[in-house]
């Protein structure tokens, strides 16, 4: 008995060594621009009726530690990645048929070849008030508008080196990220980063959206679309870290730019969790958006300049929103995290 006790007791020396070694490499090995999220166990998504079904229910998860950016990938970085490996975009090719129709309903007619350009989304705030049920009266597809020209062609990057790249799809997010030796954030893991320790709290600061009278992140003021006003001091996007971190120390986690995750999307998601201790999540299998059936979409969160408490309140933690990952908008961009295997 007492070797199997001595053996037992140098078992648990040696993982608690090791353990407490790999602690000590982290901690001593930050790298550049990135935080350290510690590994624990929170609740995701809400039970707060002021929100979208998909966001229900609240349900536990637990996740493995790792470090995620700061902030969201700047214009700088990306231009960087792009003068290393000679990267075009999604946004800077011309779209293929081919991809096209396979997201589309059976017998979709072929766009005339003219039609079959460069481009991207750019929102586009029309003069007078509009209905809030037709997103085409705001959103704009701009031949040959990308991530160096985000207002569109006669448009540049001048100024605007700190802020987030823009018209990024996920599969460019996903190349930027193989470059540097990163990934994708899981949806659970973007989310435990974004509320930063805290519990229960509808935004990642709090549960009042100005605390006194304090712009916490870049939103929309003013009568969405067509009126917008800086009152945080901005229209567009804001240079990252132009407002304040969390408790973990991550700038915009709220606002500014939509952020793509690696989980395929589906409404249901929470809802089959609803029941169990859910551990390291990775999203589902394969994409289901009923209002969109042959189009797969992958997970975007934090909300961006748009979102207004009238139309998007979406820079909550739970919120979620679907998007085409071959599709970058003006307010979609992205950030990376790093775990050690």
């Amino acid at each position: 008995m007492s070797y199997f006790k001595n053996t037992y007791i140098l078992t648990l020396s040696i993982i608690f060594t090791l353990s407490f070694l790999s602690y000590l490499y982290l901690h001593n090995h930050k790298p550049k621009n990135m935080r350290w999220i510690p590994a624990g166990e929170f609740i995701m998504g809400t039970n707060d009726k002021q929100s979208t079904t998909s966001e229900r229910p609240a349900h536990k998860v637990r996740l493995d530690g790792f470090w995620i950016d700061e902030h969201p990938v700047t214009n700088a970085e990306f231009t960087e990645f792009v003068k290393a490996t000679g990267y075009l975009t999604t946004a800077e090719q011309k779209p293929r048929w081919e991809d096209l129709k396979a997201q589309l309903a059976p017998g979709t007619r072929e766009p005339d070849e003219s039609l079959l350009v460069p481009g991207s989304l750019v929102f586009t705030p029309p003069s007078h008030a509009v209905s809030l049920e037709n997103i085409n009266a705001w959103w704009q597809w701009t031949p040959h508008a990308n991530w160096q020209h985000p207002l569109g062609p006669h448009s540049d990057l001048t100024g605007l080196e700190k802020h987030p790249v823009v018209h990024v799809s996920y599969e460019d997010a996903a190349a930027y990220a193989e470059w540097v030796g990163k990934r994708l954030p899981t949806e659970a893991e973007w989310e435990y980063a974004s509320r930063g320790g805290l519990v229960n709290k509808r935004f990642s600061w709090g549960d009042e959206f100005k605390p006194h009278g304090k712009h916490m992140a870049n939103t929309f003021q003013g009568d969405f679309p067509h009126a917008g006003v800086a009152e945080d001091g901005y229209l567009g996007t804001s240079p990252v870290k132009s407002f304040p971190a969390n408790n973990y120390g991550l700038y915009d986690m709220a606002g500014n730019v939509w952020q793509w995750t690696s989980d395929w999307y589906r409404p249901d998601t929470y809802s089959s969790r609803a029941h169990e201790l859910v551990i390291n999540p990775s999203g589902p299998k394969k994409s289901f958006v009923p209002w969109d059936p042959f189009g797969a979409k992958r997970v975007i969160k934090g909300g961006s300049f748009l979102c207004n408490i009238k139309y998007c309140e979406s820079y909550r933690p739970s919120a979620r929103r679907a998007h085409a990952p071959d599709t970058g908008t003006s307010h979609i961009g992205f950030r990376l995290v790093l775990t050690r295997n």
